[in-house]
C-alpha cells in the first residue's frame, strides 16, 4: 500500500502540502525532498508519513529524496512549535533551519601528494619539497613548506613526482579535548560550576545571575566540559548577541578544549555555513557558538544551550519570521531534553521573576573574579556643569580623560548613536531630511559624506543645498553621534591614539576581533563606542568610561525604557576596572534624580527591580502579564484605516484580554506604506498564542495589505 506524505516547505505557506510516496523510496520523516510546486520543483522536508487510505484525488508523487542529512525529530517539532508560537507559517522557521543545507558546498580544493617517483633532474630545491611532502596539502602550501617558489612544485607535478588530486572538504571538525583543565576558579565560581553540572542530564533552566566581570563565561565552560564528557555524542550551542562577542568567545573556547566550535552568524561564509550545518546534524560538530539563528540547527544529541547575555534586546528577530532567541532557546531544551543557561549581568526582569518563582535555577555571583572590583560611578549633571558650546563632553569627563591619558591607562565614550549627527535640517526653512517614503530621519556619516536611514539601508551624499527650500550651506548637523564625539576627543587629545567601534566603522567578524584585541592589547587610548563594545569584552587597562548621553534610553514611550537603560549603562560601565587597575564611570546626564541613574550610582540593583517590578505588577505588564502586538500595512491609507477598523470589529472577545487601537505607528510611513498598530495585553493564563491566530483567523488580508503578528513584543515603533 503507497503511502501519503505530508511535506513542509520553506516558504510562506499555512501548512504541509501532501504529496504520494512512490513505490520504494521508503521515506522517513525528516527527510529533504524535491516535490513539485507548480511549475518546478522544490526543496522540501517529511513532517510526517500515513497510508494512503480512502483518498479521493489523485496526489503528485515526491520526486526525488535529496542527498542532505535527515533532519531530526527534535528539529522538526521545534519548528513546527515556533510557528504555532509566533503565529506565523511553519514555513518561516523551516527556512531558517534549511539555510545551511541549502549553501553551496565548499569547492573542491587542488592538493598535491608524493607518488614515490623520484625527479629525473635532483636538485636541493627540489629535494627540499620532497622533504616538506609528508601528507596531501595544497601547492602553494607545500611551496611555501618547502621555502622554495611555485615553480618548482609544478616541475615535480609534469614529471610525475607529485600527483595531483581535487578534495571536497568534509564536515568534520577538531574533537574537543576534555582532559584540558580550564583556569582555576574561585570558591563562587566553582560553586556555581558544580550546581550547574549536577543539574545535567535533562532539562531544567539555570540563571547564572553574576556582576559584570565574575568571570561567567569560565563557569558555563566547566558546565559545557562536564556535559561533552558525560556522553561522547553530546552537543552544546553557546548563543551571544552580537558578532563581536562571537569572535572573543570562539577564541575563549578554543583555548579551553583545544578545538575550535562551528561558528555560525550572518557573517560566515556559505560555504563554511554549509560545513557546520552538516557537521552539526552529521554530530561531528560538538559545539556551536552562533548567534540567534543558530538555535535552528538540526543538532542530533543537544545536551547544553547556553544563553550568554539573555537580556540582550539583539536575540529579538524584528523582521521576516519573528521570534526571541532567549525564549525559543527554552523550548527548544525541553524538547530535546537538555539543560538551559541564561547569563547575565543585568538579567531580564522575565528571567528575575522566574528565578524568584522558582522556575528557573538561580546562582549568584556576586564579586568580581580575583582583585578585580566594580567601579566607582559619579552622576554629571549638564544643567550645572554644561559641556563648552558646541561639544559634548562636559569638563568633568574631559579632566577624568586627561588623567586617565597621563597614567597610560584607557578610556571608553560610550554612545549609543551611530554616525555622526543622528538628524539633519535646513537652517532656512526648518525641513528635516529623511528617507524617501520614510518617516525614519537620515543619519549624518561623516567618514562616507552620506545621510543613510538605519531603518530602511537607503543612502545619498550629503547635499550641497536643501532639497526643499534651494538654500545653499543651510543643512546644519544636529545632535552627536560616536563619529562626531570622535572629532572632539582628537581635538582634545590631538596626540592619542583613538578608535571608533560601531557597526559603520567594523564591517565583519574578523575587523571586530582585530579592534578587540588592539584594544585588549593597550594599543588604543580612547575607545568611542556603541552598545558593540558595551558588553562582555575584558579590557584590562580600561579603568574609566564616560557615557555622553546617559539620559538617551530613557526617551520614547516603550515600556522597557528604564529596564533596557539600566542594563545597557551597567553593562558599559562594568568594562572599566576588570584587572588589578581601579576603575571608575562618569554618567553625563539631564537627570540625575531618575531612578535608573539613582540605582546606577549606588549600584543597587535589587531596588531598581523591585520597584520596577511593583510598576509592572500593577499595570499587568510583563512579566505579570503579556504583550502581543499587530502591524498592518500597506500603501493606501484610506484602504488601510477601513482594514483596520474591520479588524477591531472582529477581535474575540475574551476574558483577561485587551485590545488596544488601531493607532498610527511611531513610524508611519516605511518604505511607503502605512502603518497601523494594536496592542493586546492579556493576564498570563491565557493562550496568547491561540488567541492572535484566532483573531488572525477572522480576517481576509486583501491586495497588498499586510499584517504582521508580534509575540512578546520588544520595539513599539
Amino acid at each position: 500500500m503507497s503511502r501519503i506524505a505530508s511535506v513542509l516547505i520553506p516558504m510562506p505557506l499555512p501548512e504541509a502540502f501532501d504529496y504520494a510516496e512512490p513505490e520504494g523510496m521508503g521515506l522517513e520523516a525528516g527527510d529533504q525532498v524535491a516535490v513539485p510546486l507548480g511549475p518546478r520543483l522544490i526543496r522540501g522536508v517529511v513532517t510526517g508519513l500515513r497510508d494512503a487510505t480512502g483518498g479521493n484525488r489523485p496526489l503528485k508523487p515526491v520526486a526525488e529524496r535529496l542527498d542532505d542529512p535527515r533532519l531530526p525529530p527534535g528539529t522538526v517539532e521545534f519548528v513546527q512549535w515556533a510557528a504555532r508560537y509566533a503565529v506565523d507559517a511553519p514555513g518561516q522557521p523551516l527556512a531558517i533551519a534549511l539555510r545551511g543545507a541549502r549553501a553551496p558546498k565548499p569547492r573542491p580544493t587542488r592538493v598535491v601528494r608524493a607518488t614515490g617517483v623520484q625527479p629525473a633532474r635532483p636538485t636541493p630545491a627540489r629535494a627540499k619539497v620532497l622533504a616538506a611532502a609528508t601528507r596531501a596539502m595544497a601547492p602553494a602550501e607545500l611551496a611555501r613548506a618547502a621555502g622554495v617558489g611555485a615553480g618548482v612544485v609544478k616541475g615535480l607535478i609534469d614529471e610525475g613526482v607529485l600527483a595531483l588530486d581535487h578534495v571536497t572538504p568534509d564536515a568534520r571538525f577538531d574533537v574537543p579535548d576534555l582532559t584540558r583543565r580550564g583556569p582555576d576558579l574561585s570558591a563562587s565560581q566553582a560553586a556555581a560550576a558544580e550546581a550547574m553540572t549536577a543539574g545535567l542530564g535533562g532539562f531544567g533552566v539555570t540563571l547564572l545571575d553574576g556582576v559584570t566581570g565574575s568571570g561567567k563565561t569560565e563557569v558555563y565552560l566547566e558546565a559545557a566540559a562536564a556535559a561533552l564528557a558525560a556522553d561522547p555524542d553530546a552537543q552544546v550551542l553557546i548563543l551571544l548577541p552580537e558578532i563581536a562577542l562571537t569572535q572573543a568567545v570562539i577564541a575563549r573556547v578554543t583555548a579551553r578544549f583545544g578545538a575550535q566550535p562551528g561558528e555560525w552568524h550572518s557573517d560566515v561564509a556559505p560555504p563554511m555555513r554549509r560545513k557546520v550545518w552538516e557537521g552539526v546534524a552529521a554530530g561531528t560538530c560538538r559545539i556551536v557558538v552562533g548567534a540567534r539563528s543558530a538555535l535552528f540547527l538540526p543538532f542530533r544529541r543537544l545536551k547544553l544551550i547556553v544563553v550568554d547575555e539573555e537580556h540582550d534586546g539583539s536575540f529579538k528577530q524584528e523582521d521576516g519570521f519573528i521570534y526571541h532567541a532567549r525564549d525559543l532557546a527554552v523550548v527548544r531544551g525541553r524538547i530535546e531534553d537538555a539543560a538551559v543557561v541564561l547569563a547575565s549581568a543585568t538579567p531580564s526582569l522575565e528571567s528575575l521573576r522566574n528565578a524568584e518563582t522558582g522556575r528557573y535555577r538561580w546562582l549568584k555571583l556576586a564579586a568580581r573574579h580575583g582583585t578585580a572590583r566594580l567601579p566607582d560611578i559619579e552622576l554629571v549633571d549638564l544643567r550645572e556643569t554644561p559641556p563648552e558650546a558646541g561639544r559634548w563632553l562636559s569638563p568633568p569627563l574631559v579632566a577624568a580623560m586627561g588623567e586617565t591619558w597621563a597614567r597610560g591607562e584607557q578610556t571608553l565614550l560610550f554612545l549609543n548613536r551611530r554616525g555622526y549627527a543622528p538628524l539633519v535640517l535646513c537652517k532656512a526653512c526648518g525641513e528635516r531630511m529623511t528617507a524617501p517614503d520614510t518617516d525614519s530621519w537620515l543619519v549624518e556619516h561623516r567618514y562616507t559624506g552620506r545621510l543613510v536611514c538605519h531603518l530602511t539601508g537607503f543612502s545619498m551624499p550629503k547635499p550641497a543645498a536643501c532639497p526643499h527650500c534651494g538654500a545653499k550651506d543651510s543643512l546644519v548637523s544636529i545632535g552627536p553621534g560616536v563619529e562626531r564625539v570622535e572629532e572632539e576627543a582628537r581635538a582634545l587629545f590631538p596626540d592619542a591614539r583613538i578608535a571608533v567601534f560601531s557597526s559603520d566603522t567594523v564591517f565583519d567578524a574578523r575587523e571586530a576581533r582585530r579592534l578587540v584585541e588592539t584594544m585588549a592589547a593597550g594599543d588604543i587610548d580612547i575607545l568611542v563606542a556603541t552598545q558593540a563594545a558595551a558588553k562582555g569584552h575584558n579590557f584590562p587597562k580600561l579603568t574609566l568610561v564616560g557615557v555622553v548621553d546617559a539620559d538617551l534610553g530613557l526617551r520614547g514611550g516603550d515600556l522597557r525604557a528604564a529596564e533596557r537603560t539600566y542594563q545597557l549603562l551597567a553593562q558599559a560601565t562594568g568594562r572599566a576596572g576588570r584587572a588589578d587597575r581601579a576603575g571608575r564611570a562618569l554618567l553625563q546626564t539631564y537627570a540625575p534624580e531618575h531612578a535608573v541613574m539613582q540605582a546606577l550610582k549606588a549600584q543597587d540593583r535589587d531596588a531598581f527591580v523591585a520597584a520596577e517590578m511593583a510598576e509592572r505588577e500593577l499595570a499587568g505588564l510583563p512579566p505579570f502579564g503579556r504583550l502581543a502586538a499587530v502591524i498592518a500595512s500597506g500603501p493606501d491609507a484610506a484602504q488601510l484605516d477601513a482594514f483596520v477598523r474591520e479588524m477591531a470589529e472582529v477581535a474575540p472577545n475574551t476574558p483577561g484580554v485587551e485590545v488596544y487601537g488601531p493607532a498610527d505607528a511611531p513610524l508611519g510611513l516605511v518604505r511607503g506604506r502605512r502603518r497601523k498598530r494594536f496592542l493586546v495585553r492579556c493576564d498570563r493564563g491565557v493562550d496568547l498564542s491561540a488567541y492572535m491566530a484566532a483573531w488572525r483567523a477572522r480576517v481576509k488580508v486583501r491586495g497588498q495589505l499586510r499584517v504582521a503578528i508580534d509575540i512578546d513584543p520588544y520595539s513599539f515603533l
